[in-house]
């Protein structure tokens, strides 16, 4: 067994475990902050990973291009960069990325999202205890988010973990390490536009994978105006069906269970942009409040943040 750390305590521990580091990258990411995601969760880090694995994902732009060789030839860690010739998205980006990796554990990170410096000295420890699957609260931020931020807290209970993942991910994606094997003894990611993580956990819920969640927010996750409105829409709601279907016909949903997803989660990428943002906000965010002012001030929070193509948009809740 494994004890989950304390909310905003650090842990301070010896973590002798090599990972990799896991970061695709496309075309619709930003120079400036690609370069702010590697500083923080490779220099920043108390606990530095092995190596990092870039997946670019198709061709990139110069601006880009040059931010990812600064990033390569500035690291204290190996960094080992797979180029593929097509855009194949990031299912398909992520499942070649963990080919490509070194160590059997794998830790996540987005292109544009910020780890705390003891990110992995709190996460770490739970993999050496013998989880395969560990997840961390995150903070959102950007240009239309509440003065610091919201707060997006997983379940930590294996139990509770289990029960909710039968109505939504458990797990905030950009946080999450886990272990290779796992992943692939589930069956990897599999091409399901921006559902793709979601599925994945579930399979490995199912294929008796130990999970845990720090509740601790060790991710700053950006958003931006669009985000709520990428939250649904027609493609989206092919996606959800989509999803429902293979959750029932691989036994981790019931009839009654499928039905009600179809109905809340289908409905929820349906409904105006401005009710789709109010519920989520409502239901799965906690505001920071005040405390969050030197988060605000370290990232910018006024930084206009354009659209993002559609390849590598954020997973839906």
């Amino acid at each position: 067994m494994f004890t989950v750390p304390s909310p905003c305590v650090p842990s301070v521990v010896d973590v002798s475990t090599p990972f990799s580091l896991l970061l695709p990258v496309y075309r619709g990411d930003r120079a400036d902050y690609l370069a702010r995601a590697f500083q923080s969760t490779v220099h920043e880090q108390t606990v530095r990973p092995s190596e990092v694995v870039v997946v670019q994902d198709g061709q990139i732009g110069p601006e880009l291009a040059s931010a990812l060789e600064r990033a390569e030839s500035s690291s204290p860690v190996p960094v080992r960069r797979l180029r593929l010739k097509h855009n194949v998205g990031l299912a398909q980006a992520l499942q070649c990325g963990l080919s490509a990796c070194s160590h059997e554990v794998v830790a996540r990170m987005d292109a544009d999202d910020i780890s705390l410096p003891h990110r992995f000295a709190v996460q770490l420890p739970l993999i050496e205890a013998g989880a395969d699957l560990v997840g961390a609260g995150m903070r959102e931020f950007g240009e239309t988010t509440p003065s610091g931020g919201l707060l997006r807290i997983p379940p930590t209970d294996p139990g509770q973990i289990a029960s909710e993942a039968r109505l939504r991910s458990p797990f905030n994606h950009p946080t999450v390490v886990y272990r290779r094997s796992a992943v692939l003894q589930a069956g990897g990611y599999r091409e399901l536009p921006l559902l793709e993580d979601y599925w994945l956990f579930t399979r490995m819920i199912e294929s008796g994978s130990v999970v845990a969640n720090v509740p601790e927010p060790l991710v700053l996750y950006r958003v931006d105006a669009g985000s709520y409105q990428r939250r649904g829409g027609v493609r989206l709601l092919r996606s959800e069906l989509g999803l429902q279907r293979r959750l029932h016909r691989e036994g981790f949903t019931s009839s009654g269970q499928m039905l009600r997803n179809v109905a809340v989660r289908g409905g929820y990428r349906v409904i105006p942009v401005g009710l789709r943002t109010s519920l989520y906000r409502n239901r799965f965010t906690t505001s920071a409040g005040e405390a969050g002012s030197s988060v605000d001030r370290e990232v910018g929070m006024g930084t206009a943040v354009p659209p993002r193509p559609v390849r590598h948009e954020r997973s839906g809740a």
